[in-house]
């Protein structure tokens, strides 16, 4: 039998392409055809509907073999609601995965059929979020997931290159609850950013700043209302991925790559002052992210990690210093897909303060421990190394623990140089083998700080 993550990842899998297919079959009648137009050397798809006077094209998408197949299927996609309601309470039920509170599911519901997501609107935020879930096939803790608000982003230069846009977002709110309100914007009281509805719920949108930063709100005209420029959202935003929000008949939306969203959560959380409750809620997130990318998706992490790092000395700092705040055993994942040393993390060190030492037979060496931030570390040296090294060569186990003994301040000297060093090979660990005692005798590790 599949194991519980693949059978869910499967019907989320099955979930996100009928959810694709309706939302495309929603958003353009049967009365009209798709015409293509070439913009900087790519290709981007139009609905054109009347004729004449009366002709007008509404945005699809730029070309990708998956559109190409929407559009062939376009007139055979069958309604299929019942069935895509049963697969996201298999979802919710059966394997646990967050669901919106229905308040901001009707609020997502309602955005995204009047085209939000379509003119390449991206949910970000918390709500994003919770699709990782089912979409990772990981379980995220609840602390986590909590939000009353709803945050959707786009790049300027997209909204205006789209040539459509949606209705008034607070007529659209409004639709869904009448008490939704616009808040002037602190800075400028003409324009809004953001929309509040009684209860405490609220619908922010946001763009990329460029250039000089500039805290002025920005025009999007495919989504009708202004947004908050904010730094390294450009990031975030790049290249989303299509998702499904688990409520109703399941909402087909954008969200931030999630490889990209732990490392921005990284960079956001050691923005914001200690002691906040949002820094700790992005800690969360982000090494909740990175756990799970490490061992599912270890590539796309490795390559957004490298994108975000080559960014300049300033990205550096903030992720190696966010970093540092996370659990040791998701650091090191992250040290051991990207290939770095522990080194790099500001004030690491390993340290001894003459633990007891023991024989593990099961593993044939001499375990200790050392002290490093985020916890104690598994030490350990092989049998070969302190035969081949440190004269144990015919000993015994006994034997062996006190050739340790005899040259323990080396081989912890050995063992802090391939800690600090190495690229990470044993999370939360480090074993001296014997081609290290060469290796790292010779290599002076960082001084300690």
């Amino acid at each position: 039998m599949p194991a519980p993550s693949l059978v869910a990842q499967t019907t989320y899998a099955e979930l996100l392409e009928r959810a694709a297919n309706d939302a495309f079959q929603d958003a353009f009648a049967d009365n009209g055809s798709f015409t293509a137009k070439s913009i900087n050397g790519r290709k981007y798809w139009y609905f054109q509907t009347g004729t004449g006077a009366d002709r007008s094209q509404r945005y699809v998408g730029p070309e990708t073999p998956e559109l190409l197949e929407r559009i062939a299927r376009h007139k055979e996609v069958r309604e299929d609601e019942r069935e895509r309601r049963a697969l996201v309470s298999t979802l919710v039920r059966s394997f646990s995965f967050p669901r919106p509170i229905p308040e901001i599911g009707d609020v997502i519901a309602a955005l995204a059929k009047v085209g939000v997501f379509r003119l390449r609107g991206v949910l970000v935020g918390t709500i994003a979020y919770q699709t990782y879930a089912a979409m990772l096939g990981v379980r995220l803790s609840a602390g986590s997931l909590q939000t009353g608000d709803v945050d959707i982003a786009q790049f300027k230069n997209v909204s205006v290159a789209v040539e459509d846009s949606t209705p008034p977002v607070l007529d659209v709110l409004k639709e869904v609850d009448r008490s939704f309100r616009a808040v002037p914007h602190v800075s400028d009281g003409r324009r809004v950013t953001s929309y509040a509805a009684k209860g405490g719920l609220r619908v922010d949108f946001l763009t990329p700043h460029e250039g000089k930063e500039t805290a002025r709100p920005q025009k999007l005209p495919a989504l009708n209302t202004d947004a908050q420029p904010l730094r390294f959202l450009d990031f975030l935003i790049r290249d989303p991925e299509p998702a499904v929000i688990l409520h109703g008949a399941g909402i087909y939306v954008h969200v931030p790559a999630p490889a990209r969203y732990a490392v921005h959560k990284l960079i956001i959380a050691r923005r914001r002052p200690e002691g906040l409750a949002k820094r700790d809620k992005d800690l969360q997130q982000s090494e909740a992210l990175l756990a799970a990318l490490a061992e599912k998706r270890p590539h796309e992490l490795k390559s957004a990690w490298a994108e975000a790092h080559g960014r300049g000395p300033k990205w550096r700092q903030l992720m190696l210093e966010g970093l540092a705040l996370l659990a040791a055993s998701v650091r090191d994942k992250l040290l051991k897909t990207i290939g770095a040393p522990r080194s790099i993390i500001p004030d690491m060190d390993l340290s001894f303060d003459n633990p007891p030492a023991r024989y593990d037979f099961s593993r044939d060496v001499v375990t200790f421990q050392g002290q490093a931030p985020g916890g104690a570390v598994n030490c350990a040296v092989s049998r070969e190394a302190l035969d081949d090294h440190f004269g144990a060569d015919g000993l015994g186990q006994d034997g062996r623990l006190q050739a340790f003994l005899k040259h323990r301040s080396r081989i912890e000297e050995i063992a802090r140089a391939k800690y600090l060093s190495a690229p990470v090979d044993e999370p939360g660990g480090v074993l001296v083998k014997t081609s290290d005692v060469d290796s790292f005798s010779a290599r002076r590790a960082p001084k300690r700080k």
